[in-house]
């Protein structure tokens, strides 16, 4: 403002030319006029600064658009659904079905509004090497996570996702997750989906048994479909990236949801959030596409390997007859054998084959011999 007022006086006091002033100060000609006009109507409030704001924009984001940015940056958030401008660019694409803004006009608008906290410098994503299957159906991701209840009981979720596609083919809620549930939830999956070519898994007790120098009965099934069973490598977890990537989102969706009271109200808020993920969420990795799109896109993958007969689980243990009876686990599920309370506290071997029971004494005499009935806990002398 003081080099406008020291301009006009030079011209109104002085006398000096507009020319000669604007010359030997070295500014416009144009603008001491324009402040000479302004002056002339508004006195010294004419010289204070102007913005330099134009007062029209065409590329201006519209308001309309603007507005539903913010509300749907809301909505997703709220919701514990993933909220970047990209999957908002997709919602806009949905509902307008036409020109809309672009991704970097998204986030300028989030940036303005401050919904975006800058962050450090991430490591450039050309630096990962990723592995994708190529076809649906070719590889399956499962593994367990927890969650607690509304009254501080930590429950299990088991994940089971199609590499390819990210298509959560499967997820269960149980109080504890045995292997046989495994199966059990690996057989459901399967008859909505078809069976898979391979399975990944980490190392976990339930889907291996190699520490053990073993089998257990989730490889013993997948042997018996032809379908490869993989680990990744212990404390690794990046091998199985993508199902512990699905595990963080679900939990970010149930963190804004009451806590569930009980494991079937988990299950069902679990399954809500599955639907909206297989078949409304765009996925970055699949081109803003939904995974159940993706999943449809190809042809399925099916089990290569030629099915393998497996021979009956043999084992040996020891046990002291209680109540008339030992004990024994088949398929994750503990089963008591009676052998009658003339035995009561005597040693004995248990010889298992598969479901074939024998009971004998340390010195080598048969006590009982059965065929174990899996859907009777407890195993009468008499059936």
């Amino acid at each position: 403002m003081e080099m406008a007022g020291y301009l006009v006086t030079a011209v109104l006091v002085e006398g000096r030319s507009p020319r000669e002033v604007a010359r030997a100060h070295g500014v416009s000609k144009t603008w001491v006029y324009e402040l000479l006009a302004r002056y002339r109507v508004e006195g010294e409030a004419g010289l204070v600064p102007r913005s330099k704001r134009p007062r029209r924009s065409p590329t201006k984001v519209a308001q309309r658009f603007e507005d539903d940015i913010v509300l749907l940056r809301k909505q997703l958030t709220e919701e514990g659904f993933e909220a970047g401008p990209e999957t908002i660019w997709t919602h806009l694409r949905r509902r307008y079905r036409g020109s809309v803004p672009s991704v970097s006009t998204i986030w300028r608008v989030l940036k303005a509004r401050g919904f975006v906290v800058p962050e450090p410098h991430k490591r450039p994503k050309s630096s990962y090497v990723r592995f994708v299957a190529e076809r649906p159906n070719e590889c399956w991701q499962m593994d367990v996570t927890h969650w607690d209840l509304r009254s501080g009981r930590e429950v299990e979720v088991l994940n089971i996702i199609d590499d390819h596609s990210r298509l959560c083919v499967g997820t269960f809620v149980r109080p504890v997750t045995k292997a046989i549930d495994v199966v059990t939830s690996f057989h459901e999956a399967a008859e909505m989906h078809g069976y898979p070519a391979s399975v990944l898994s980490d190392n976990g007790a339930i889907f291996t048994a190699e520490a053990r120098h073993g089998v257990c009965v989730m490889e013993s099934e997948l042997l018996e479909l032809g379908i490869s069973f993989k680990h990744s490598r212990p404390y690794h977890p990046q091998t199985c990236g993508k199902v512990e990537r699905f595990h963080q989102t679900m939990k970010r969706h149930l963190a804004t949801r009451s806590p569930a009271r009980s494991v079937l109200q988990l299950q069902g808020q679990v399954d809500a959030f599955v639907e909206y993920y297989n078949t409304v969420r765009p996925h970055r990795s699949l081109k803003r596409r939904t995974p159940a799109a993706a999943f449809a896109a190809r042809g399925k993958a099916v089990p290569a390997i030629k099915p393998l007969r497996v021979p009956p689980h043999c084992r040996i243990r020891q046990d002291k007859v209680n109540a008339g009876k030992v004990t024994l686990r088949y398929r994750s599920t503990l089963y008591h054998v009676a052998v009658g309370r003339a035995h009561e506290r005597r040693r004995v071997l248990v010889l298992v084959a598969d479901r074939e029971v024998r009971v004998l004494t340390m010195e080598g005499e048969l006590i009982r011999r059965l065929i174990l009935d899996p859907k009777r806990l407890y195993q009468p002398l008499r059936p």
